[in-house]
């Protein structure tokens, strides 16, 4: 049991919750104007990471024939059999319920909003098929992060929030084109749709360095729509660094560092820019 657990941890690659969960705490923060309390916040952490794993195994299954083909994922649990087609299918039903179940524990809009929520994250698997836009929808759905934590405490959509998940979307659109890059070839051959694969790696690139300036920008008029301090601002001027040097670390013709550039350096965008919040609204 305990080494399917791992398995199913593996496939849906659960530290990646790194990139969602702060942004949810973040608008559950500024909705709150401080702490929430234990009934919001555990809620709402057991609503995303149940929410991120529905969405990771359907793109797991419905991907299972594509990834079977590409180098890059043949130790994929489910592609190796280590995990079955079956068990996969129970995983995300029950993924589903907690997930409703947790929204129901936040408050009623909550819980009316969550089919929606899931059939949105459900959908970032199949718009590679048609869309070499797919990165900005994956980044729809983790921008759908601070609008949940905002939901979780308070009914109304403001300002804030909403600049926060346009932010997101250009933010995680912005560096799924920079992981694509791997696959630019591979995706061709198969028909897919991606921008690296569309425009070429250099173009993709230059797409992706954009969206981090627009991110950016994003993450700022954020702060200043909720009020944040200079505390936030500062953070925040830190965080377009950080996006800089990403973009330093690879090129066209090396990429090497694509997985730093990933997921070590946005891993820490994300929790910085929360952590920077939290301190803001300690000091403010």
């Amino acid at each position: 049991m305990w080494r399917k657990i791992v398995l199913l941890a593996r496939m849906v690659k659960i530290e990646h919750s790194i990139f969602a969960l702060p942004f949810a705490y973040l608008g559950m923060l500024w909705a709150a104007g401080g702490w929430p309390g234990w009934r919001v916040f555990i809620a709402l952490t057991v609503a995303m990471v149940a929410v991120r794993s529905f969405a990771m195994a359907v793109n797991r299954l419905a991907d299972l024939p594509i990834d079977a083909r590409n180098p890059r994922t043949l130790t994929r649990p489910l592609v190796t059999g280590e995990i079955g087609v079956a068990e996969t299918r129970v995983f995300i039903a029950a993924s589903a319920a907690i997930f409703v179940v947790a929204c129901w524990f936040l408050n009623p809009l909550c819980l009316m909003l969550s089919p929606a929520a899931l059939v949105w994250s459900g959908l970032y698997s199949f718009t590679k098929r048609f869309s070499a836009l797919c990165h900005f929808f994956l980044g729809s759905v983790l921008g759908l992060a601070p609008l949940a934590g905002w939901l979780a405490v308070s009914p109304a959509v403001e300002m804030a929030p909403v600049l926060l998940a346009l932010g997101v979307t250009f933010w995680v659109g912005g560096f799924d084109i920079l992981y694509s890059c791997q696959d630019v070839e591979f995706d061709r051959a198969e028909g897919l749709h991606s921008l690296p694969a569309k425009l070429g790696v250099g173009p993709a690139l230059a797409v992706s360095t954009f969206s981090h300036v627009v991110t950016s920008l994003f993450f700022l008029l954020a702060g200043w729509a909720s009020g944040a301090g200079f505390v936030y601002l500062a953070v925040c001027l830190a965080v377009a660094m950080i996006l800089l040097l990403e973009h330093r670390l690879i090129s066209e013709h090396d990429m090497s560092r694509v997985n730093l550039a990933f997921f070590t350096l946005n891993g820490f965008v994300a929790v910085f820019l929360f952590a920077g919040a939290v301190l803001d609204t300690v000091l403010g």
